[in-house]
């Protein structure tokens, strides 16, 4: 149940307990004062006196939660959440039918964002909207042009440092994000703020041949030189650790003892290009549902 509340609400864990504190003591000062109000109008308890305390109560939860909720550190998720609830009376359109705005990162030519980017053009509830870059010239800015996709080419030092690019991706409204190459590690302010929404794909079987320094050839290199059967892909979630989150899925090839790097390079691309998009689809849509 916590699991499914936490993906519902986007948020990690320890945000998850501290908003879980927060519903429970502000219903508890809302029944508070609720009692006391309904003690000054001298009504008798009956239907017309349970009919006007639940009318109190429904005015003034809103205000108790949002109090309480900025010692807990969570003023910004009730706000949000008590708009929420005010904006579907009346709401011509929900924002769950709102696209998906997907941000994809990376740092190289783009194969795998060009993919992505052909499988979701055609479908209205999910969008690729913004191409992040960390790379002056690499392809996947030309990538960007070409399909009339938003750019924005990061600095490592704000990257890592600085909520300046989250502020950045909040802007635009980005739901998701999408590694698809991209080099550096994510921060964990910025998995903070799109937790169990980041995706990326590894070209090995993880937990093999993961971790700092294993990307590209690197990864090719060490899976020949341990004369492994076999390699594959492994699409995963994101979390503060190299190569460490939840994996979603495998899909594997084989390695014969005449393939090179780049032999197997392309096997694996191969892999990414079939599947990646796919799975992106796949989860976006759970989460959606739940």
């Amino acid at each position: 149940m916590f699991q499914k509340l936490q993906t519902k609400w986007k948020v990690n864990g320890w945000s998850l307990a501290l908003i879980l504190v927060t519903f429970a003591l502000g219903g508890s000062a809302c029944g508070f004062i609720g009692k006391k109000i309904m003690n000054l109008t001298g009504l008798d308890k009956g239907f017309i006196w349970f009919v006007v305390y639940i009318v109190v109560l429904t005015i003034i939860w809103p205000v108790c939660v949002l109090i309480i909720s900025i010692p807990m550190g969570q003023f910004r998720f009730f706000k949000k959440y008590i708009s929420k609830i005010f904006s579907r009376f009346g709401a011509k359109k929900k924002s769950d039918d709102l696209p998906t705005q997907v941000a994809i990162f990376a740092s190289g030519a783009g194969s795998n964002a060009k993919k992505i980017i052909d499988h979701f053009s055609a479908n209205p509830r999910i969008k690729i909207s913004l191409i992040v870059c960390n790379k002056p010239g690499a392809g996947v800015l030309t990538i960007a042009r070409e399909k009339g996709i938003a750019s924005l080419l990061i600095e490592k030092t704000l990257f890592e440092n600085s909520d300046v690019y989250i502020n950045e991706l909040r802007s635009r409204n980005i739901d998701w994000i999408v590694l698809a190459g991209f080099l550096w590690k994510v921060p964990a302010t910025m998995i903070k703020e799109w937790p169990g929404r980041i995706i990326n794909i590894h070209p090995a079987l993880l937990p093999g041949y993961g971790g700092k320094g294993m990307y590209g050839q690197r990864v090719h290199e060490a899976v020949i030189a341990a004369a492994e059967k076999e390699s594959g892909i492994s699409i995963h979630y994101v979390d503060e650790l190299y190569d460490n989150g939840k994996v979603i899925f495998q899909a594997n090839c084989p390695v014969s003892p005449e393939d090179t790097t780049d032999s197997l390079a392309q096997k694996i691309h191969s892999l990414e290009h079939e599947h990646f998009a796919r799975i992106i689809e796949q989860e976006i849509k759970k989460q959606k549902a739940s």
